[in-house]
């Protein structure tokens, strides 16, 4: 289906907080960049809201966070807010781990894991990979899997 970029992320914030999932402008954001970047947002939405947690107390272990295969979906804010507040963290038991990229995007901080195929090996970046791919969204709207979308709206 198409939809516009802002009029994908109202339906989803609509219906996110008809769920009472919180917060719902950051998931709904989060799934309409990942889907204007070409990434499954919807997708992967749909399978984080039929899972049965939603949400983690996020505590630093010696190794990092273990997020007990809770969807990132939902985890992404915490864990970027607390990456900004106590510096890295490694990440175990992830499930959806593609919700860290949008946030960490965002506040420019690296990822240090193979989800961002823009980034080679020991190279620099001089731009933001997915700032041409989020304008492109926004001028002429998103392509989003009919099946995702529905499963997300129809809960």
């Amino acid at each position: 289906m198409h939809i516009g970029f802002d009029d994908a992320r109202s339906t989803l914030i609509r219906t996110l907080n008809g769920r009472g999932l919180a917060p719902a402008d950051d998931l709904a954001w989060a799934t309409v960049w990942l889907e204007a970047c070409g990434y499954p947002g919807t997708q992967m939405l749909a399978e984080a809201l039929a899972d049965d947690r939603h949400t983690l107390q996020l505590v630093r272990d010696l190794i990092g966070f273990d997020l007990q295969n809770v969807s990132c979906a939902f985890l992404a804010p915490g864990i970027v807010d607390d990456v900004r507040a106590n510096g890295r963290v490694f990440l175990r038991n992830v499930r959806h781990g593609l919700f860290v990229l949008p946030f960490a995007v965002r506040e420019n901080l690296a990822i240090g894991c193979p989800v961002d195929p823009s980034f080679a090996v020991g190279g620099e970046r001089t731009k933001n990979p997915y700032a041409e791919k989020l304008a492109a969204a926004m001028d002429t709207g998103l392509i989003i899997d009919d099946a995702s979308w529905r499963a997300v709206n129809t809960g």
